[in-house]
């Protein structure tokens, strides 16, 4: 294996676990990878170097801080989780693009969106019904509770997909294939449901 083929797949195993996380929370990753790339331990393309600016790292560092507490209201939770979903596939989608060293701009762009946003898209999908689930079950008593895993697993994800990025990758999808299969499981049981509603 040739070192560019190296440097390709690392680069996807690294931009994969950062996307994910955004999943989880949309800011936290960005932070992780802004400041990762101002210190020199994550390259990034030419054309996001702005990512590593002393502005977006202010900027991001105040969007986080909002987003963790924001978590912490009761009712804004579940709202942010309306807007949480498309905000992280653009977080997840300008993640993965930042570090892919590909030279077509379109093909890093149509990867970054499919795969970074993908992810994203679904992990995020995982959390809002996790976050749903606790609050029919506690009437939002433990929203707190899935809020510092989600804070944690965040920051976590996003710091470890730099340093084992192939471990968390691999995390990853295997949380992904579960979201998604609990997902079309819902999805499935949903449509029974409506079904014995027509025919009773």
């Amino acid at each position: 294996m040739t070192t560019m083929n190296v440097e390709l797949i690392t680069a996807v195993a690294i931009g994969i676990g950062l996307a994910a996380s955004a999943g989880f929370r949309v800011f936290v990753p960005m932070l992780v990878a802004a400041i990762a790339a101002k210190t020199g331990i994550l390259p990034l393309n030419e054309s996001f170097i702005w990512l590593s600016s002393w502005p977006s790292i202010a900027i991001l560092g105040t969007a986080t801080i909002v987003e963790i507490l924001a978590y912490y209201i009761p009712v804004v939770d579940n709202l942010l989780d309306t807007i949480a979903t498309p905000l992280a596939v653009v977080a997840g989608t300008l993640l993965l693009t930042s570090v892919l060293p590909i030279d077509s701009e379109l093909m890093k762009w149509i990867t970054g969106a499919a795969v970074g946003g993908g992810s994203a898209a679904v992990v995020q999908s995982g959390s809002a019904l996790t976050r749903l689930t606790s609050t029919k079950l506690t009437a939002g008593v433990g929203n707190p509770v899935v809020a510092t895993v989600e804070n944690v697993a965040a920051a976590g994800t996003s710091i470890l997909s730099l340093v084992i990025p192939f471990f968390i990758l691999a995390i990853f999808l295997l949380l992904i294939i579960l979201i998604f299969t609990s997902l079309r499981r819902r999805m499935r049981k949903k449509k029974e449901n409506r079904v014995k509603e027509t025919t009773s």
